[in-house]
């Protein structure tokens, strides 16, 4: 069986991408011997090489690559290699040129970017397994290969595609989904508007329609392309299992909220050896080091909890937003530090040298176009320094607090058509539910609804409007057994086929919470409304206000104003052993705090005491010991209270009482016993 870390790394992984054929010969030895300088661990090679691997059908030149791969082993640097299947050659599309795929309003795409694949082309897939094979069989006992890299971001930038190919492909999909037409009609709802099929041969992908499409048909088809694009990642992995036994096999995932919405990372992360991800900076004005923890956790989640990998990130800015400020001093290496704490076996970068030409010649890099004599450089072969410092961590988990529950499939449900209001966005309660955690310094487990949550003693669902009855079931015995349930607006309003669930809402959650909405009542852009609690208190909403009735739940906040004054708006339900939680408005960011606190109560969550805001304090523990990350994202020097002595890894000092953290910097501490 494959390892679930690189095979041959003793160390955290630490380098980036690889592209040597971007330059000259004469410069890979100066690349290997910087690497060296900078304290490089692994690189990854070869991700968009298959035009220069296969030049033309069927022929074949891997003499550059066996010199790259001899000359990273003769330097110690292991080898992540990629599969080039994200990027196949214009021969190719010469050849098949139905192989590029089609937008929902029937337009095909042209070649000259990346990742321009249908998914569901049978010649595609002939020739990706063909690279793959031929690169398995070549490499796939070289010493210097850590892992393999198939492919690269599955979803980016096109996930879906409504050819014939496609179409005949779905259809198949149906009917191995569903068995019969008629168990289709039944799960989309086709009596309504008049869309009953009588053969799956009259069934098509939701393409670009007068007036809304079916909604059931739309999150069928994100489900359909989801699958499809994991049936040719799993065709390479299997492969590469074959000729390459003992190696691991894995694909960059890209799982913070804003940078693929077209992947269900629940189900890859069961295929992969090894999960890594890709994460870049949404630099909107946003703290985005809450942004960073959160995808970390995620990655980590989708890990089932196990050590994960960071495979891209940036040295500086990126290229491709509207702005892309520079990082500021210092805070490379504490971004990197901070995947690190939450999981991560290491920082890896895009790229290694900065290209000159290109797309991306403007995106940062470990080498920039300035050379060495730049503070980027600088800091890279600083953040190299403490990543070897750190090579006891490696292999230890991180421990989490609480627990916020996310789904994929839901996500996709939401955001069709026609809801009741385009201002309710789930990311953006995610979002604001995480950051509220995140503030009262505990550290998020993410779960698929119908996990496990027993060891969580607070469980929070910020915005889960699909919800199966399973799930719903898995929360009502969560709750009954002593756990602490928080639950926002528009959650558990559907099942699997976006199908409101029988009798009042929210259907899967009507028992645990212990209540019925009658009706939502969205709030106009600019309205608010004000809500008053048990203590005279005030908190805002706004986006969304609800009709509810309580069926056994006690009202706690209730709305002071608007078209709901009177009604409940926070409730709370003790079931069994435990308590649910409803809020039924968008809170802000104190109303969050305030829900929060009161239900940190109820669950007897203990949060870290004294610390300030915005400085993390993230523990990973393992064979190896305990360890305690403490990173300082603020101007100001801090002091972490800690529970035992122990070892700062990063200056070699000794550590006892109180940890001071200056500002914009990151201690470790490695405690003893």
């Amino acid at each position: 069986m494959p390892e679930n870390s690189p095979r041959g790394l003793t160390r955290l992984a630490f380098g980036g991408d690889y592209n040597p054929e971007q330059w000259p010969e004469s410069v890979w030895q100066e690349d290997v011997r910087l690497m060296r300088e900078a304290g490089v661990t692994m690189v990854s090679v070869g991700i968009f090489s298959w035009a220069l691997l296969e030049p033309s059908p069927g022929e074949y030149d891997f003499g550059w690559l066996d010199r790259v791969v001899d000359l990273l082993h003769a330097g110690g640097i292991r080898v992540d290699l990629g599969t080039p299947t994200v990027c196949p050659p214009a021969w190719f599309y010469r050849a098949h040129p139905e192989a590029l795929p089609v937008s929902r309003e029937g337009v095909r795409y042209a070649f000259g970017s990346r990742a321009a694949i249908c998914h569901s082309n049978a010649d595609y897939r002939a020739a990706a397994a063909g690279i793959t094979t031929r690169l398995a069989e070549r490499y796939g006992a070289h010493p210097a290969v850590a892992m393999w890299h198939v492919h690269n971001e599955y979803g980016v930038p096109v996930s879906a595609c409504y050819c014939d190919s496609c179409a005949a492909h779905f259809r198949r999909w149906l009917e191995s989904s569903y068995g019969s037409v008629e168990a289709v009609n039944e799960a989309w709802g086709t009596a309504f508007w008049g869309q009953r099929y009588t053969g799956f041969e009259q069934i098509g992908p939701p393409s670009a329609t007068p007036t809304a499409v079916n909604p059931a048909q739309a999150l069928d088809y994100k489900r359909f392309a989801d699958a499809t694009m994991r049936e040719n990642f799993l065709m390479e992995r299997d492969i590469l299992h074959r000729l390459s036994p003992g190696v691991p096999v894995t694909t960059n995932f890209m799982t913070a909220l804003s940078q693929c919405d077209s992947v269900d990372y629940w189900a890859w992360g069961r295929e992969v050896d090894i999960v890594t991800n890709d994460h870049y900076l949404i630099t909107d004005g946003r703290r985005t080091h809450v942004n960073l923890a959160m995808a970390a956790d995620l990655t980590r989640s989708v890990a089932g909890g196990a050590p994960w990998l960071l495979l891209e990130h940036s040295t500086s800015g990126v290229n491709w937003q509207p702005r892309n400020p520079a990082k500021a001093p210092g805070q490379m290496a504490r971004n990197s530090l901070a995947h690190v704490a939450r999981g991560s076996d290491g920082a890896m970068f895009f790229q290694w040298r900065q290209s000159r030409r290109g797309a991306e010649k403007f995106h940062s890099a470990m080498v920039p176009h300035g050379g060495t004599d730049t503070r980027v450089w600088r800091e890279v072969v600083e953040l190299g320094a403490s990543l070897d410092s750190l090579s006891t961590v490696r292999g230890t988990r991180t421990e989490a607090d609480v627990a916020v529950l996310w789904d994929w499939h839901s996500w996709w449900a939401q955001n069709l058509d026609w809801r009741p209001s385009e201002d309710h966005d789930a990311r953006e309660r995610a979002d604001a539910f995480y950051e509220a955690l995140y503030d009262r310094h505990l550290t998020v487990d993410f779960a698929h609804p119908e996990a496990d949550l027993s060891r969580y003693p607070l469980v929070v669902v910020p915005a889960l409007y699909l919800m199966t009855e399973a799930a719903g079931n898995n929360l009502r015995e969560y709750v009954e057994n002593g756990g602490t349930l928080v639950v926002s607006y528009f959650s558990g309003i559907v099942d699997e086929h976006d199908g409101v669930h029988e009798g009042a809402c929210p259907g899967a959650l009507r028992d645990v919470l212990g209540l019925t909405v009658e009706e939502f009542s969205p709030l106009l852009p600019g309205q608010s409304v004000r809500l008053t609690g048990p203590d005279g208190s005030e908190l805002a909403g706004d986006v969304w206000t609800e009709f509810v009735v309580p069926r056994g739940a006690e009202t706690v906040w209730t709305y002071a104003d608007g078209l709901t004054a009177g009604h409940p708006a926070v409730t709370r339900h003790r079931l069994g052993e435990g308590t649910a939680w409803y809020v039924s408005t968008r809170l802000a960011s104190e109303g969050l705090d305030a829900l929060l606190g009161w239900a940190v109560e109820d669950a007897r969550v203990a949060a870290p005491a004294d610390l300030p805001r915005d400085v993390e304090v993230v523990r990973r523990t393992g064979d190896s010991g305990s360890y305690l990350f403490a990173i300082n994202h603020t101007a100001t020097d801090a002091k972490v209270p800690l529970e035992a002595h122990g070892t700062e890894l990063l200056t070699g000092e000794r550590a006892a009482g109180r940890l001071e953290v200056p500002a914009g910097a990151v201690r470790v501490v490695r405690l003893d016993g």
